[in-house]
């Protein structure tokens, strides 16, 4: 290995290895230790390594093991739709979801225009924590207008439906199109940081923004889902096939 490399080289390396093959879902990383000295670098910059690969998706921890490669991530979701299509749930298998709260609230100034409604008209809303292998990945928030819960009035229950999206679209007879991402990093609340179980006094978190709309240009879904991480992007996935 090159001497003195940075942490970006390394994480690089090592992303090249999991989108290879080389290292699978649930293979363990080697130690940080071992990389610090394959690499000739100090633990810090190791640890750096290691954090951008997990703020990427692409590992996780794991209790007695270490640092492991990370299945498909929670935040692909085109790759949730395919799930849904060929299981009925948009879970993964070491995946689960927790209702945290279920109410009706005022749009705010965030969720009113992507819903194209006043603000302060009344959306039902449902907030979960996600969790793999028992360890909490991400809060989110889903928002729905009015039409959708008339058409999918589970949706207003405190269970899970095992893919909230698809039930209102097939209830409406409406086809998943497209979902517009958009992508920012902020401080997290205290309230973010109990439910990820994150210590730090400030940890900066990624916010997702998803708009999902329907064939027919209805939104079926606001959703904002809290990971961590410090990424800003926006783009556009085509869902419809």
């Amino acid at each position: 290995m090159p001497e003195k490399s940075g942490y970006a080289e390394i994480a690089a390396h090592f992303r090249q290895k999991i989108r290879d093959g080389e290292l699978r879902p649930g293979d363990a990383m080697p130690s940080m230790t071992k990389v610090g000295k394959d690499w000739g670098v100090a633990q810090t910059t190791v640890n750096r390594a290691f954090r951008a690969l997990k703020m990427e998706g692409l590992t996780i921890p794991k209790a007695g093991v270490g640092t492991v490669v990370a299945g498909p991530t929670s935040s692909n979701i085109e790759a949730r739709v395919r799930l849904h299509e060929a299981t009925g749930k948009a879970l993964g298998s070491d995946e689960t979801s927790r209702i945290l709260e279920i109410a009706t609230v005022g749009a705010d100034e965030l969720i009113a225009p992507r819903l194209d409604v006043a603000p302060g008209t009344p959306v039902h809303v449902r907030r979960r924590v996600v969790s793999r292998n028992g360890a909490p990945i991400h809060l989110s928030s889903s928002f729905y207008p009015a039409y959708v819960i008339a058409a999918a009035p589970e949706l207003a229950a405190p269970t899970s439906t095992g893919g909230s999206r698809e039930l209102a679209a097939e209830r409406l007879g409406v086809a998943q199109d497209h979902v517009l991402e958009e992508v920012t990093s902020r401080l997290a609340t205290k309230t973010e940081k109990a439910a990820l179980g994150l210590t730090a006094e400030n940890v900066v978190v990624t916010q997702v923004i998803r708009t999902v709309y329907l064939t027919d240009g209805r939104v079926v879904e606001v959703a904002v889902k809290i990971a961590g991480g410090s990424t800003i992007l926006r783009w556009s996935t085509s869902l419809s096939r």
